[in-house]
């Protein structure tokens, strides 16, 4: 668990790992209601140029959601959490969110964290999410 009390501006949030499945995103489909093709025929998303389908942005977006959340742990509160997405998911590969604390708001007791989702491709690290932001407040 993360105390407010220990936390500095350029602590780094473990990064978390997870490779994305095609039942991870089926059942994100299923979950959220998002049917789009994109994200579940690899006939149709070859035809818009893609290598086949390919998961949801919010889906990326919830795998760095969950870094913070158990980064932050039990009784803090993210209060706000967005994000910039910058390139698609394919199927099987391995994303790992991650963040810094960039300021500190003792009075509030809350963290402004900067986050990322990143990937390696082909030996180049890049950014499907950069530049997120989350608020967190701590107890």
């Amino acid at each position: 668990m993360t105390t407010f009390e220990e936390l500095e501006v350029g602590t780094e949030l473990p990064p978390l790992s997870r490779v994305v499945t095609r039942e991870d995103v089926k059942a994100y489909a299923d979950a959220g209601g998002d049917q789009n093709p994109l994200h579940q025929d690899d006939e149709m998303a070859r035809s818009v140029g893609f290598d086949g389908i390919i998961a949801h942005g919010m889906f990326t977006m919830g795998h760095m959601a969950a870094c913070v959340v158990g980064w932050a742990g039990p009784g803090a509160e993210v209060r706000k959490i967005s994000a910039t997405f910058r390139s698609p998911v394919s199927m099987e590969e391995t994303i790992v969110a991650g963040g810094r604390v960039r300021a500190l708001d003792p009075a509030a007791r809350t963290a402004g964290v900067e986050t990322w989702v990143r990937v390696d491709r082909d030996g180049r690290e890049e950014y499907p999410v950069k530049r997120g932001e989350a608020i967190v407040h701590f107890p």
